[in-house]
């Protein structure tokens, strides 16, 4: 993340913040005091650095002086650079999956749990709304195979990724045409909907209002001038840093960046490596979900990383058994 604001001369306050989920998937926030920056406005948990502190030291004593809770368990979430007219925040978000105690605004906040997906951006100071779409997006992405020309095998492999608790799926069918598309997008529709998972379709031309989002070849996000106007999420591939400053300037929820490993679809293309991966993946306040010879061993590594999770292919599609008819 960038150190200066845009006129190069405040330091970033370094902030470390929690999103702390409770069993059913909720999330705690606490009300800003009116006199504070911000104030008035929801947020996630945590505070200023101290000199030297590192994160997870720093969000262990602020959590324990505001909340009264002792830090067990956490795992990267979200990275954000935010430059306000006064001053720059860098936030480094971590999602806290396990802690002792029970929760209690020690400094007189009051504090509410509430599920990602009834967050409204608007109840939250600006640099807080990335961690509200890395909170509603899950960590593990699927993009369908190739098979679509073969509708019904296809869907019984979709149908089979469901059953294994994906919930993001991106319905890739290159070969088909828009009609047969279409149809196979129905049909796929019907299935997500029934084991609650979003769907979002590659061809935003022909985008039906049911669609759940859309995601954008890199060539489409290049060709952009604004976000597509479309309901549900929007997000894009993506190559280099270029094109994930891109995504964000357009106010994409996602990107997908890639190749990360080596792939056997592209054998000739080179490979970011998880250092590069994570050197651009922090510059950008977008989560990103790392693809390309990716699987599930690759998910904590991936988060290390500053990813959202993995998108894939093979890893999700290419390697299961469709159920027997």
């Amino acid at each position: 993340m960038g150190a200066q604001d845009p006129v190069g001369q405040t330091a970033a306050i370094h902030v470390a913040a929690a999103a702390i989920q409770d069993k059913q998937g909720r999330v705690l926030i606490s009300r800003r005091h009116d006199h504070a920056h911000q104030g008035g406005l929801w947020e996630f948990p945590g505070g200023k650095l101290e000199p030297g502190e590192n994160v997870l030291t720093g969000l262990a004593r602020e959590l324990r002086e505001e909340l009264d809770i002792r830090l067990l368990r956490t795992e990267p979430l979200i990275k954000i650079t935010h430059h306000y007219p006064d001053r720059s925040v860098l936030l480094d978000v971590h999602r806290v999956l396990e802690f002792a105690g029970e929760p209690r605004g020690m400094e007189g906040q009051p504090l509410r749990w509430q599920l990602p997906v009834a967050m409204q951006a608007a109840d939250f100071p600006a640099a807080d709304r990335p961690i509200i779409t890395a909170l509603q997006l899950p960590d593990r992405y699927l993009i369908t195979g190739e098979d679509g020309a073969r509708p019904v095998e296809f869907l019984q492999r979709l149908e089979t990724a469901l059953q294994q608790g994906l919930s993001l799926v991106q319905l890739r069918a290159h070969a088909l045409s828009d009609t047969a598309y279409q149809r196979l997008a129905e049909d796929a529709r019907d299935l997500c909907r029934h084991y609650r998972a979003r769907l979002l379709l590659n061809r935003p031309r022909r985008l039906p209002a049911w669609a759940d989002g859309v995601h954008l070849t890199r060539y489409q996000l290049a060709a952009c001038r604004e976000r597509p106007q479309v309901t549900g999420w929007v997000g894009a591939s993506c190559h280099d840093l270029h094109e994930l400053q891109l995504a964000e300037r357009l106010g994409l929820d996602y990107a997908l960046l890639s190749p990360v490993l080596h792939t056997a679809s592209h054998p000739d293309a080179s490979p970011l490596g998880w250092q590069l991966f994570a050197r651009w993946a922090d510059q950008v306040n977008l989560p990103i979900y790392a693809l390309g010879g990716v699987g599930l061993k690759s998910l904590d590594r991936a988060k290390r990383a500053g990813a959202q999770g993995i998108a894939a292919i093979g890893a999700f599609w290419g390697n299961q058994e469709p159920p027997k008819p």
